[in-house]
């Protein structure tokens, strides 16, 4: 195997996790390792032609040696402290090592390993050119601010409370020694809370004392601040056109009655939105044109030998 067919497939092997910091395997070319930073290595004065690794009668220089900490990189491993650096020769060395005794024995000459290196060849390539594919996808105002506007409620948060009555069938469960209302029970409960909250009464103080959600009854129903989608349906539906500071009618979920107060709610500016609605997008542009590449090859199976 030429060297920069190895470099490659070792920059996808355990050196991504030596790059990123992780204690490798022991080396059977192990060497004591100097403190992280104790010296720069390779250093400038080292000339690219020079061997910076022996590996039996194999010699790596520091232009091929950087060939692999570049791959690295490329993946998001990069490997630039001394430390990184020697363990990355060292586990090459390891590496290499038992991959000229495999080939000394002819094992790269076996059909079955000739397969597996060329599937895992192909897998390396089509890794790349996914990568390649999602650096290059480009990102217009345009089209954020398209995807803004069609998903415009995905940014908008509210913050409130609510106090719950559940009845019978909730999966909220039941507190001790409280009785299991029915539906009627719960709503007729409910709406007697509200009424009192609506003549004065302290919707904290109601909430620590009546509610059925333990988890936000301690805060006085209290429950931060949150975006459309995050409560079931009914819930979301109030919340996001209650008017703030009104105290809702009794809204009905499968956890039970539930009586919301929105404090305040806020919508994000495009601007605001701008790095959520590149890091949401860019991966489906990606994908987008993987899928492209991939349908200008057609693939066809035979039914015969697969079947439908």
């Amino acid at each position: 195997m030429r060297f920069s067919e190895v470099a490659i497939i070792f920059a996808f092997t355990g050196l991504a996790a030596i790059a990123a910091g992780q204690q490798p395997p022991s080396s059977v070319h192990s060497t004591p390792k100097p403190e992280a930073g104790a010296s720069a290595a390779p250093s400038a004065e080292v000339a690219p032609d020079a061997v910076v690794l022996t590996i039996g009668q194999e010699k790596i220089t520091r232009a091929q040696f950087e060939e692999i900490l570049a791959a690295l990189a490329q993946n998001g491993h990069a490997a630039t402290t001394s430390t990184a650096k020697r363990q990355v020769a060292e586990q090459y060395g390891a590496l290499e090592a038992m991959a000229q005794a495999a080939r000394s024995r002819k094992l790269d000459q076996v059909p079955e390993v000739k397969t597996m290196l060329a599937i895992q060849t192909d897998n390396i390539l089509a890794q790349m050119l996914a990568k390649k594919l999602s650096d290059e996808a480009q990102l217009t105002d345009l089209d954020l601010r398209a995807y803004y506007n069609a998903h415009q409620k995905e940014f908008e948060e509210a913050q409130g409370s609510h106090i719950l009555i559940r009845f019978k069938g909730s999966p909220v469960p039941l507190k001790p020694n409280e009785k299991d209302l029915t539906d009627a029970e719960a709503l007729a409960k409910a709406q007697e809370l509200r009424a009192k909250i609506v003549a004065g009464a302290d919707f904290a103080t109601i909430a620590k004392a009546e509610s059925d959600d333990t988890g936000s009854a301690s805060k006085g129903g209290e429950l931060g601040t949150f975006r459309h989608g995050q409560m079931v349906a009914p819930f979301d539906d109030a919340a996001f056109t209650l008017p703030v500071g009104t105290v809702s009618e009794p809204v009905k979920t499968q956890f039970g009655y539930h009586i919301i107060k929105i404090t305040s709610r806020t919508s994000k500016t495009f601007e605001e939105a701008k790095p959520e609605l590149e890091k949401r997008m860019k991966p489906q542009m990606a994908r987008e044109a993987v899928e492209k590449v991939r349908a200008q090859t057609p693939v066809t199976l035979n039914d015969e030998f697969f079947g439908k």
